[in-house]
């Protein structure tokens, strides 16, 4: 029999070593940050990690944080066993701003308890107005490779971001504009056929470019403001009411920053009354690499800037933030990071349009 609390047999359990309560009490604060259904993919999860929990074990203790800490401690000790299962099943959620704390050195003794940000859903009562992502998520990415040293780089951090993120890609690189036409609306179309199943689209299109256009490995440009109709309300009825996301890498013209300080702009809001109708363009997010009429920065070696900061600020923090905060997050590295362009140097920003009515949480 495992010591259970003790039934009608001697009144003393056996005294628990320091060392594993610790280990709990350290179990408990990461399984506290969770919402409730990332701690049920947890409790999935954690059925295919070596040495596996059973499965009566975790229904019957390991249904609430402070169980399922009283188990894993039980199950995973000492720390490093802990540790090591910790960062498995973290990496699978994915929850990467968790993974500090297990993944250091000193995770195998004390450790100094530390505070971590809930996501920002977490911490208000009640569910907080979030689009539904339950659905499959399907992205498009096209990347023009010629003449643009680099840019392979930027493939493979976007498909690793955007696996991390769960979702289906389709990858279109170096097209011609009625390749690009072709594959882009095939896309959509497919998008059309599933309608039910759709959760939310990501759209990336990555080459050379000037104020609303994108130009392909001819040359040819193709409008944004032609991309963008495609996934309306009206062309896409699958998208209605759901998150349309468009990272658009490319420089919007030939001006350049070379950091004289001066203030934001402030942004028109429009206060419409609501309407029974949805409008055309609705719950659209596009991100630009920088200020209209203004260049993008790409590096030869690592890839373009803006897509190395999203890389970094994901591997770091983890999908807590909703779109808007983390690209917030995203320019606030790339505003506060020096470069220079031809001995010149030079400042670049990110810029945000939104449609959204909802907050999206990868």
């Amino acid at each position: 029999m495992e010591g259970s609390p003790g039934i009608g047999g001697r009144s003393g359990s056996p005294k628990i070593p320091p060392a594993m309560e610790e280990l709990q009490s350290r179990l408990q604060e990461t399984l506290d940050l969770l919402s409730s259904q990332e701690l049920r993919s947890f409790r999935d999860h954690l059925k295919k990690v070596e040495p596996r929990v059973s499965q009566v074990k975790l229904e019957l203790e390991g249904r609430s944080p402070s169980g399922l800490a009283r188990l894993l401690a039980k199950q995973y000790y000492p720390p490093a066993a802990a540790k090591r299962v910790l960062v498995q099943v973290l990496e699978q959620l994915p929850r990467a701003d968790l993974l500090p704390r297990w993944q250091s050195a000193a995770a195998d003794g004390p450790v100094i308890p530390r505070k971590i940000p809930k996501r920002s859903y977490d911490c208000v009562e009640g569910e907080l107005d979030r689009y539904d992502l339950s659905g499959r998520r399907k992205a498009f990415l096209m990347c023009v490779m010629r003449d643009r040293l680099g840019a392979h780089q930027d493939v493979l951090l976007m498909e690793d971001w955007l696996g991390q993120c769960q979702f289906e890609n389709t990858l279109c690189i170096d097209p011609d504009k009625m390749e690009l036409l072709g594959k882009i609306t095939s896309f959509r179309d497919g998008l059309n056929e599933i309608k039910d199943d759709i959760g939310c689209c990501l759209v990336a299109l990555m080459s050379h470019g000037e104020e609303g256009f994108i130009k392909m490995k001819d040359g040819e440009k193709v409008s944004l403001e032609g991309i963008f109709e495609m996934f309306n309300n009206k062309n896409c009825p699958a998208l209605q009411e759901k998150p349309k996301i468009f990272i658009i890498q490319a420089c919007r013209g030939e001006r350049r920053d070379s950091g004289v300080e001066t203030d934001d702009e402030p942004m028109d809001s429009d206060d419409g009354s609501e309407k029974k109708r949805l409008p055309t363009f609705s719950d659209y997010f596009i991100i630009y690499p920088t200020q209209a009429d203004h260049v993008a920065l790409r590096d030869p070696r690592t890839g373009s800037v803006m897509i190395k900061a999203m890389t970094e600020v994901f591997k770091q923090y983890g999908n807590k933030w909703h779109i808007a905060d983390f690209f917030t997050k995203v320019n606030n590295r790339v505003v506060h990071r020096e470069f220079n362009l031809r001995n010149e140097p030079i400042k670049v920003s990110l810029v945000m349009e939104s449609t959204l009515t909802k907050f999206v949480y990868f």
